[in-house]
């Protein structure tokens, strides 16, 4: 499969901007403007934007805290992430929250919550009502290799496979589940045995390749379009800060780090691009430039967007009662006309 060459830089474009943002936000928790984690992607952006890229419009994601990547490409703006962080009006949420639980229907992003795994059955819940309406759309959603060991990310798998649902399951195995390495979490080499397990079709790509992740994703989309079921990528990378921002990750062994930073998704997406004569510094420097205009604006709308009012906290906490037109279908028991119904 081909990927052309404005696509590929849009690939690009998104991994520098995941990172500035992320890299924005940690300065501003550092200079105690953000209370709370943060929690980056710093070293695995291509997983993200990689299968966030390979997504048609109409199709979902349920994604994890790790997935900046995916929620820029969706269309939730730099300006409304560092609104967010800050707690402020601007934010998804309005400022109800000053961390990444955020989410959009109108973007097709379901809203993340920290218990990890939680989105994959919620996910799989989706895709059956996708099945069941006969939709040709698929939903995306990721976790880390340590939500893998609950319950929810087996029932999720096992669910998905029965019915075999338009669903693609990614895994970002970062080897940490915070301070708990691969080898202690697990007896099998790699994370996909478990998935294979439910006789679900896996794939391991290098989780720092945004080309490899790209692809592939875009292989088990075209699948589960076509009523093949779900597929289990896992992806390899490393987390290359902490946990979150407060955690110094002095458990992981430097030269691990070391290894690992010399396989930066950036840097290899950059000599990919240079070595194959689809850019050169001088395109690369241009991109840099835009990207730190919009990180500079964002931060400055973000910083002057208002704190919410003490009355807005209790808004659109809970659903209002919405009056709505619904054509019963034909084939239905009842017929003939509209039916008001309160949703």
């Amino acid at each position: 499969m081909d990927i052309e060459k404005k696509d590929l830089l849009q690939l690009y474009y998104y991994l520098k901007l995941t990172r500035s943002l992320e890299d924005r936000i940690t300065n501003l928790y550092r200079q105690g403007k953000i209370v709370g984690g943060v929690y980056t992607s710093n070293g695995q952006e291509a997983i993200a934007v990689g299968y966030a890229c390979a997504l048609e419009k109409d199709d979902i994601i349920a994604p994890f805290h790790r997935d900046m990547g995916a929620f820029l490409v969706r269309g939730i703006t730099p300006k409304r992430v560092i609104a967010q962080y800050l707690g402020k009006r601007d934010g998804p949420t309005k400022g109800k929250d000053g961390n990444v639980h955020v989410g959009d229907l109108k973007l097709g992003v379901i809203c993340f919550v920290s218990h990890l795994a939680d989105n994959l059955p919620v996910a799989a819940g989706i895709a059956l009502s996708f099945k069941l309406r006969g939709e040709k759309r698929i939903v995306a959603t990721n976790t880390g290799d340590g939500a893998t060991s609950r319950g929810d990310f087996h029932e999720a798998l096992n669910f998905a496979a029965i019915h075999k649902l338009p669903v693609v399951f990614f895994c970002n195995n970062n080897q940490y589940a915070y301070s708990t390495p691969l080898r202690l979490q697990m007896a099998v080499k790699d994370v996909a045995e478990r998935a294979s397990g439910y006789g679900i079709p896996t794939e391991i790509v290098d989780g720092n390749d945004i080309i490899a992740v790209y692809k592939s994703a875009r292989n088990a989309y075209a699948r589960a379009r076509e009523g093949g079921g779900p597929t289990f990528i896992e992806c390899k990378t490393m987390r290359m800060h902490g946990h979150s921002e407060h955690d110094d990750a002095k458990y992981v062994p430097k030269e691990l780090l070391e290894e690992w930073r010399a396989r930066d998704p950036i840097l290899r997406m950059e000599k990919y691009l240079i070595g194959n004569n689809l850019a050169d510094e001088k395109v690369l420097k241009e991109i840099e430039d835009k990207i730190r205009i919009e990180i500079d604006e964002a931060t400055d709308f973000a910083e002057k967007s208002p704190y919410p009012e003490g009355r807005e906290t209790l808004e659109g906490v809970y659903a209002d009662p919405i009056e709505e037109e619904v054509t019963v279908h034909e084939r239905g028991k009842l017929s003939g006309g509209n039916i008001t119904r309160v949703a």
